[in-house]
């Protein structure tokens, strides 16, 4: 049977390579975010559903959100891909109160409403997997984006306590930590942070969308509540000191 996954933030990057890939194994796919043209045309490429979204939105239009992702797939969720983000690159004080109060509601409040609403049908069934998407500045701090690297910590969190709380029931919830991603080559800080990691360049979306195929397979049947980095090395080594 083929697996059923909703991907948030799928209409580009890291969600959109994912989706692709997904697709690839024969799983049946929801595409969400607010870019309607980018998701219609993905999803036209896959054969999969678009259904726009707004993870900003208060609890209630979230679960109306799940809701209308579960008709989409016939009533079963197997794989929830917890992706989108978003990443104010300023400094604490230069922060806005919109872009704090959109931090918080898409990279920690939409998550936990999601799970909340999909994962009690996984449950039920005894089988299924959450995977977060967290970042490598989860445990790292860094002169900038303090509130981004903060709700990424808190997510890693999260796939811990739902690690616990749902493993025994069939359930199987982890995360990847991407370091500095782009389709492309980094340039100005981003490009100075790549270098100085074992792998030399930025970690490709196509990296990231393999690693949740085999974290969402059979094959990883026994990594629960972990989050595993794929960042080239910048989470756990230093080339340079000066």
């Amino acid at each position: 049977m083929a697996t059923h996954a909703l991907i948030t933030g799928s209409t580009s990057g890291i969600g959109a390579a994912t989706a692709r890939a997904l697709a690839a194994t024969g799983a049946r796919l929801v595409v969400t975010g607010r870019d309607r043209d980018r998701g219609t045309a993905l999803a036209g490429e896959l054969g999969a559903v678009f259904l726009p979204s707004e993870l900003t939105a208060p609890p209630a239009e979230l679960r109306a959100f799940a809701a209308r992702a579960l008709d989409a797939l016939d009533g079963r969720i197997d794989l929830l891909v917890n992706n989108a983000a978003v990443c104010p690159p300023v400094t604490t004080s230069a922060l806005t109160d919109d872009d704090l109060d959109a931090t918080l509601a898409v990279n920690v409040r939409a998550p936990h409403v999601l799970v909340a609403a999909t994962v009690p049908g996984m449950v039920e069934r005894g089988s299924g997997t959450v995977i977060t998407i967290g970042s490598w500045m989860a445990s790292t701090g860094t002169p900038f984006a303090a509130l981004y690297s903060a709700t990424k910590a808190a997510e890693e969190q999260l796939t811990r306590s739902w690690a616990a709380e749902f493993g025994p029931h069939g359930v199987r919830v982890a995360g990847i930590a991407p370091g500095v991603t782009r389709d492309g080559e980094a340039d100005g800080i981003a490009g100075r942070m790549v270098a100085a990691t074992p792998a030399r360049r930025p970690v490709t979306p196509d990296a990231i969308a393999q690693a949740v195929v085999w974290l969402g397979s059979p094959a990883a049947e026994f990594v629960h509540g972990t989050t595993i980095a794929v960042d080239g090395g910048m989470s756990t080594t230093r080339l340079e000191w000066n």
